[in-house]
């Protein structure tokens, strides 16, 4: 069975194209209190993952030992443009540790911004691993290994023990069999795992509720929480919904993208966990998803909601800048 559109693009007020998926969203007690398409579809969580690929640095207090500060812990969780800023937390976060950008393995990307690449073509120069979009989250693997006495060769494999702890917490938080875990390599060579998106609304859910972990963990999860909250330019950047969201509505939604059309988001009041999955890997759907369903359950107030309303309904311009049609979300979605 297909899952059901989600997202159309018109032009001239028909659906030219459009972008199925699916949606979950969990109580409290795991409980499906909504959801659309298949729920228990497989699928990998992306960059969706990477707070809980940072838990076991702070459960073990190493934040303290080398003194990260929350910024630089919201860069280990993102998904950045690579713009200066992001570069410079980065870089602060290798400065600590005593280790050059070198021993990174992230690889080098294009930062997303025309703005940044634009000044990089202007200074003759290259891309570098620090602009890779998960550069923070490799800087925090590198720390793991320092503080854990491990080796820095091979911190991408998924045999490496920093690598097999993460896919212990992975499982403990997505609330999925170890053994089932599906592993596979990340665009930036990490490994990452796959599990039904069910899962994946399972694992944010927890984020918000951690009565049942240990002090340890409770712990990590709350500086995590503090630190999307108080810096959410480090979670994606400029343009980016991620961020906009955040300093939205960051008091009570937590949200982070993954690529090929992953969105997970948790309402801290409600105690909900959300998964968004677009079935052709776009990205930008997700978001137009996600926003529809945060206004129809009145998760954000009418002025946070208008704050982000261009994701709601976004116009589909030609090369002239001429408004041919809009992408906007399927009417028939959140109508019951």
């Amino acid at each position: 069975m297909l899952n059901p559109i989600l997202v159309e693009r018109t032009r001239g007020g028909i659906v030219e194209s459009f972008h199925r998926g699916a949606i979950v969203a969990v109580d409290i007690e795991g409980n499906i209190i909504f959801s659309v398409g298949n729920p228990f579809q497989i699928t990998f969580a992306r960059s969706a993952m990477k707070l809980f690929q940072v838990i076991p640095l702070l459960e073990l207090g190493l934040h303290e030992k080398y003194g990260f500060t929350l910024e630089e812990i919201a860069v280990m969780c993102g998904s950045h443009n690579g713009e200066e800023e992001h570069i410079k937390v980065v870089n602060s976060i290798l400065n600590k540790i005593n280790i050059t950008a070198d021993a990174l393995r992230c690889g080098c990307q294009q930062p997303y911004l025309s703005s940044d690449r634009n000044k990089l073509c202007k200074e003759d120069l290259e891309p570098t691993q620090l602009h890779n979009n998960c550069s923070g989250k490799h800087a925090g693997f590198l720390a793991l290994c320092l503080g854990t006495e491990n080796a820095l060769e091979g911190y991408l494999e998924a045999s490496h023990p920093i690598q097999e702890r993460i896919k212990e917490v992975v499982s403990e938080m997505y609330e999925y069999p170890i053994e089932k875990l599906i592993c596979g390599i990340d665009g930036c060579s990490a490994p990452v795992y796959a599990m039904p998106i069910y899962n994946q609304a399972i694992a944010y859910k927890n984020l918000v509720y951690t009565n049942k972990y240990s002090k340890e963990r409770q712990n990590a999860i709350n500086i995590i929480i503090e630190a999307f909250e108080k810096y959410p330019y480090m979670i994606a950047g400029k343009k980016r919904y991620c961020t906009e969201l955040l300093e939205v509505a960051g008091d009570k939604i937590i949200g982070k993208t993954g690529a090929d059309g992953v969105y997970c988001l948790a309402n801290k009041e409600e105690r909900v966990g959300v998964c968004i999955k677009i079935d052709d890997g776009s990205m930008g759907p997700q978001y137009n998803v996600a926003q529809s369903l945060l206004k129809h359950f009145n998760w954000i107030n009418e002025n946070q909601s208008n704050e982000l309303s261009k994701y709601l309904v976004e116009p589909n311009y030609n090369w002239n800048k001429i408004e041919v049609g809009e992408v906007r979300v399927n009417e028939d979605l959140f109508s019951s």
